[in-house]
């Protein structure tokens, strides 16, 4: 089967179209005809070698979320699964491929395409689970940092049912309108230089700006980081925190491994139907075949993605 690896951790140019041996599905796994790739910003960070430390390595496929039918199962997964179209978590990779295999599985609900279902079905649990981290209330200030992606999409629609205060940061006008048209009620240049403060700011670039944005917290303001789309922060960046003390300011980090399965699985079951209903929006930049991914990595890094590319193999 056609796969795409990378051949060497740096610009997009180090993914490679190869040849790889087609996956079978161990227990408790299903095997995905692939049909739509989600292409997200930690895919861009694993091909930086940001995240090395992790265990990443040259060689790896990327990507970690698709969508397409199940046409094998492993032990322990019933045969009632094989030709139901899913959305599938591929783990830490194994997704830029025409076959893949998962043991995290959801199926789509009538009316939802294989395309939107990889451009929310990672978001949209990621968004929730954050804004239930940073304890975001009806009522309270919201920044998102970083919310042309599809995870700032998704947490700005999440959060405008509260009808509160939420801004975002973008780099252009014309992204700030279709923010707004999705909920947001504030739109700032990337460093929200001239806003006043938050009483949540969902950070998904982090960075070496990351510190100016802990000055932009209220009272008993909660700053949760999750993503490092822009590298790591200082590694003194703590110290703003601790320089405003009195303030009771806070910081944490999010990811959605510390979230069962289970918890996962129900949020997405809930959000797929509300996507087919219209009460939420997933936003596809572009579609691109599987052998253009160098081309959707490099227009990811050059700033112009709204929403999320989706690879497909044909």
């Amino acid at each position: 089967m056609r796969a795409v690896s990378i051949q060497k951790f740096g610009d997009p140019s180090g993914l490679a179209v190869i040849d790889a041996p087609e996956p079978k599905p161990a227990a408790g796994q299903v095997l995905v005809e692939v049909e739509a790739i989600g292409v997200g910003g930690v895919d861009a960070v694993v091909r930086r070698g940001t995240l090395g430390s992790y265990g990443f390595r040259e060689g790896l496929v990327p990507g970690s979320e698709v969508a397409g039918r199940v046409v094998a199962v492993g032990e322990g997964v019933d045969a009632a699964w094989i030709g139901r179209v899913v959305w599938a978590f591929t783990g830490v990779g194994g997704a830029y491929a025409e076959y893949a295999v998962a043991d995290a599985f959801t199926a789509l609900p009538e009316g939802l395409s294989p395309v939107d279902a990889v451009t929310l079905g990672g978001a949209g649990p990621v968004a929730h689970f954050a804004l239930a981290h940073g304890h975001f209330a009806p009522g309270e200030s919201l920044l998102v940092r970083g919310a042309a992606g599809s995870l700032g999409i998704m947490a700005v629609q999440l959060a405008a049912a509260t009808a509160g205060r939420i801004a975002v940061t973008t780099s252009s006008p014309a992204r700030g309108e279709r923010l707004r048209e999705l909920g947001a009620t504030e739109v700032l240049d990337r460093s929200a230089a001239a806003a006043d403060e938050f009483d949540v700011i969902l950070d998904i670039v982090a960075g070496p700006g990351l510190p100016s944005f802990l000055d932009k917290l209220a009272d008993n303001g909660r700053l949760v980081a999750v993503g490092v789309v822009g590298g790591y922060p200082p590694e003194d960046f703590g110290m703003r925190l601790l320089a405003s003390f009195q303030r009771s300011r806070s910081f944490a980090t999010f990811s959605l491994n510390t979230v069962p399965e289970s918890a996962r699985h129900t949020v997405r079951e809930a959000q797929f139907p509300a996507a087919v209903r219209g009460e939420l929006r997933p936003v596809v930049h572009g579609i691109l075949p599987l052998t253009k991914a160098a081309e959707a990595h490099r227009r990811m890094d050059e700033g112009e993605v709204f929403g999320r590319f989706v690879l497909t193999p044909q």
